[in-house]
């Protein structure tokens, strides 16, 4: 990853404010209006089962970010990964999934979910080069006419 460092969001923290606004916005700019949490991000972000990491720049911008959840003890969902247009193909993706999943790991989850649309070729590689695995294909998940896969992750116990 190119000059950027993955950071966790933590309630107390005194650049919340500008960190979801920079999240919101970039809310925006990539995902549809049906599926952006824009309205309810900080609502989303004060809940207690979920997390919020994201990838700040030298220039203290925000690259990209994560957002993952863990609805039960034993199974996490990864609910968003987003990274700014102008800093694509430049590894915050991976560095921002490999912390969401050492993350996940340090709650003893057994499973990571998540869905994402089998027209992003670039997400769906990266998933699947951290070992997700498609379970199935959900008709008119985000819209009439977009569908999802539903992926996962399985850790193992020893």
């Amino acid at each position: 990853m190119s000059n950027g460092v993955v950071v966790e969001l933590h309630r107390n923290s005194t650049n919340w404010t500008k960190v979801v606004e920079d999240i919101v916005r970039l809310e925006k700019k990539i995902f549809p209006k049906h599926e952006s949490l824009a309205r309810s991000f900080d609502e989303e972000l004060r809940k207690n089962n979920s997390g919020l990491l994201y990838t700040q720049l030298a220039d203290g911008e925000v690259a990209g970010y994560v957002m993952y959840s863990w609805p039960s003890s034993l199974v996490a969902s990864i609910t968003k990964l987003a990274v700014r247009e102008n800093h694509r193909r430049q590894g915050h993706g991976k560095a921002l999934l490999e912390a969401a999943i050492d993350k996940c790991k340090t709650r003893n989850i057994q499973r990571i979910t998540l869905h994402v649309d089998p027209s992003r070729t670039p997400a769906l590689s990266l998933y699947k080069k951290h070992g997700f695995q498609v379970d199935s294909l959900i008709k008119s998940y985000y819209s009439s006419d977009r569908d999802a896969y539903r992926m996962f992750l399985d850790f193992h116990s020893d």
